[in-house]
């Protein structure tokens, strides 16, 4: 086993400082290096857990996703419990809440001048700590005193020796992640799917099958290509805990869909038919017309405005990556557009499914004049570590 943690984009006086640990060995070896280092950052500690469903969510990853249920073994090692214990949740990663707005583009390779598909991504999140983001979302103010939720991201680059090499960038959960890519070139990242009828997360705890944050990484894991991950969506068991996310899946041929679950339980594939693929925080499936779509109001943080922007520039004959930062960057969140919202895009990632590699760059603050700063672009590879282009 080898690990490597280096700080690579932020720091003191910075809003964030982005972290970069790269794991080399087995699934249960990567799992105990993501432990220790969700215990150092997050203060993690394992859930006491209700021990039927600890048993149940135990069986169900052991026989639908063996390389979680080996990193949990990890995990138990450096908490020092039974890795078959029944009295605590082994994963969760984090010691915060997830979800996002964001928005994201798919251009399949026959649409950039590179040649190769890229995914342009913007994370778009608040700038508050968990309790106060709670207290926002239920109409409650609370004096806001310990750190933002979002200020201590992780780039994870993982080398097992029996799986698919990954790299992916998480905002606080390191058995999870919000977007990545696999040496197969399938790139996954997950967005807020109902800006407008979110409500308040549930604090129901962990349940059977794959969390919001863990399905982008268990496609990565056991899939090399869309179709294998449209098969493996379908029949495997997930739940959101109240605040509903979609998902943009592209590979590295030009295949891409999106991935919803609507009312009832009804899922939603709505796949790129060789063409760009755009998607912000309304549910696609409901709004397919680009001409019907609603209007913005206080709740929907630009997801229509944002997501028509996108199309408009995305519907260009070929784009080259400095178009599609260039396009990501007109649709950002920032001071002078986040409807009184404490929101700004915590980072901008350019995945490039043909090398296999991740570039973003990280929110920094905002200068006096409220122009937000950002870090250099970092470029990360499925199984290499860190450069700056």
């Amino acid at each position: 086993m080898s690990e490597n943690e280096v700080v690579a984009g932020g720091g003191d006086g910075d809003f964030m400082t982005v972290r970069h640990l790269t794991c080399r060995g087995s699934q249960t070896e990567i799992g105990r290096a993501q432990a220790e280092a969700a215990m150092a950052t997050y203060a993690w500690k394992p859930l006491p857990a209700e021990p039927l469903r600890a048993r149940a969510r135990r069986i169900w990853f052991e026989r639908n996703w063996p390389q979680h249920a080996a990193r949990m073994r990890g995990a138990a090692a450096v908490a020092g419990v039974d890795p078959g214990s029944d009295a605590v949740f082994l994963d969760g990663l984090t010691g915060l809440p997830d979800g996002s707005a964001c928005s994201v583009t798919f251009c399949p390779p026959a649409f950039t001048e590179e040649g190769r598909g890229l995914i342009g991504r913007n994370y778009d999140f608040f700038l508050t700590s968990a309790e106060a983001l709670f207290a926002l979302m239920s109409g409650e103010q609370v004096e806001d005193t310990t750190p933002p939720m979002a200020s201590l991201p992780y780039v994870l680059t993982s080398v097992p020796d029996d799986g698919p090499a990954t790299t992916l960038l998480t905002m606080n959960e390191l058995d999870g992640c919000m977007e990545g890519v696999n040496e197969h070139g399938l790139a996954v990242a997950l967005l807020i799917a109902d800006a407008e009828n979110t409500g308040t997360p549930e604090l129901a705890g962990p349940q059977v099958g794959l969390s919001s944050t863990q399905l982008p990484r268990f496609l990565l894991d056991t899939c090399a290509t869309a179709e294998e991950a449209r098969l493996a969506l379908l029949g495997t068991k997930q739940y959101d805990l109240g605040t509903p996310l979609h998902y943009l899946v592209a590979d590295a041929s030009g295949d891409a869909f999106v991935w919803e679950r609507g009312r009832g339980g009804v899922e939603h594939i709505i796949d790129a038919n060789d063409a760009a693929l755009c998607v912000t925080n309304h549910l696609l499936h409901r709004h397919r017309d680009l001409a019907q779509l609603p209007e913005d109001n206080a709740e929907t943080m630009l997801t229509y405005q944002r997501y028509r922007t996108l199309r408009e520039r995305t519907d260009r004959a070929r784009l080259s990556g400095t178009a599609l930062r260039e396009t990501l960057d007109a649709v950002r969140i920032t001071a002078a557009n986040a409807q009184d919202y404490p929101a700004r895009t915590l980072w901008r990632s350019v995945l490039d499914l043909g090398s296999r590699t991740m570039s973003t760059h990280f929110y920094l603050g905002d200068d006096p004049d409220g122009a937000p700063r950002y870090s250099e672009e970092l470029s990360f590879s499925a199984g290499a570590a860190v450069t700056v282009p």
